[in-house]
């Protein structure tokens, strides 16, 4: 861990949020949300729509297709005795082994090789645990079950179970890949629409896969960011993106994150120094100090205190400037979390802002 993060302990990433500024319900537009703009030491209130008066035409934007699974269940113990479920990754799901990492609310645990009855549907078997999630295997292709039987999960600071237009609106319009137990949240402030009109512009596309887990929400929980376990995280960076991210900074433009998720798949898969195609697991926890290494701006939501994102912004941006940014929403009602408002923010790692 780098000596500037040591000069950082937990407290300094926790500010106090009204609970009327956490965004219960999507705005009835996808581009309708705020942008608050960081731009050095500028903040500028905007609409989300005018991002694309911020980018330029050869810049590239870089997006997370992961689509959230309908991961949540309910269900019932062999004894009888209720559970909740929450599927936070698919292990395999072949003829040979279809099997999930899970975490289980449960008066009691379930033991290894018992059944459990989810949604009153169908059964599962229970296989070892892993940590703090279990093994289970499923009868037959996970997706299929998860799409018709679950609920999706919406994070748990919105009070309201998912509805139809949650369905609709916690899944970007450009998800393609089943993995994640949560959005990822800057991109749904992008409709087919703007999309095109960044094309329009000469402002490339391009996609990566992260599959978000579960624990993108917990709060770090150890004063001394060194002792923090970082959770784990799947993804995938193409080759075609490798090829753009390299034809866009050849050509001077602009590698534009759209979320940290797309964020943490791209600079996790440039450990080496240069961006590499491929998929692995990531446990890349980026706090002040690390110096970035492909993403020049991000496009982010607003995030939770002591969150290991608000230290990731606070690394990209400059911890100073994220801590006056942040004061700047909160003074002006901005819109917080998975459903709110958006900030574009520009790298300035390479500076001291401590």
């Amino acid at each position: 861990m780098s000596d500037t993060c040591m000069r950082y302990s937990l407290s300094d990433f926790d500010f106090d949020l009204p609970d009327t500024l956490i965004a219960q319900t999507p705005l009835p537009d996808r581009t309708a949300s705020r942008l608050l703009h960081v731009d050095g030491d500028q903040l500028t209130d905007r609409h989300f729509a005018d991002v694309i008066d911020q980018l330029s035409a050869g810049d590239l934007l870089v997006f997370n297709d992961t689509r959230v699974l309908k991961a949540r269940f309910f269900g019932v113990k062999e004894t009888g005795g209720k559970i909740q479920m929450l599927v936070e990754r698919v292990l395999s799901n072949n003829e040979q082994e279809r099997s999930v990492l899970a975490q289980m609310r449960a008066s009691k645990s379930p033991l290894p090789g018992s059944k459990i009855r989810l949604a009153d549907s169908f059964d599962v078997v229970v296989g070892e645990r892993v940590g703090e999630f279990f093994t289970l295997h499923f009868p037959s292709d996970i997706f299929t079950l998860l799409e018709t039987y679950g609920r999706l999960p919406l994070p748990p600071y919105i009070e309201h179970d998912a509805d139809d237009f949650d369905e609709q609106r916690y899944q970007t319009v450009y998800n393609r890949v089943p993995g994640a137990v949560a959005a990822p949240t800057a991109g749904l402030h992008f409709d087919q629409a703007l999309l095109q009109r960044c094309q329009d512009k000469g402002i490339k596309l391009a996609y990566v896969t992260l599959h978000v887990g579960a624990g993108t929400f917990q709060p770090v929980r150890t004063e001394n960011l060194a002792d923090h376990q970082m959770h784990s995280e799947w993804y995938t960076v193409p080759d075609d993106t490798v090829s753009a991210v390299q034809a866009t900074k050849a050509a001077g433009g602009k590698v534009v994150a759209v979320g940290t998720t797309s964020m943490r798949a791209l600079e996790s898969a440039s450990q080496s120094g240069a961006l590499r195609a491929g998929s692995d697991d990531t446990r890349l926890f980026i706090t002040p100090g690390y110096v970035f290494k492909t993403v020049d701006r991000l496009i982010t939501n607003f995030h939770l205190p002591k969150s290991t994102l608000m230290m990731l912004v606070s690394a990209f941006a400059g911890y100073d400037r994220v801590r006056a940014a942040y004061a700047h929403a909160i003074a002006h009602q901005y819109r917080f979390f998975s459903y709110g408002d958006a900030m574009l923010l520009t790298n300035s790692s390479g500076e001291d802002h401590a």
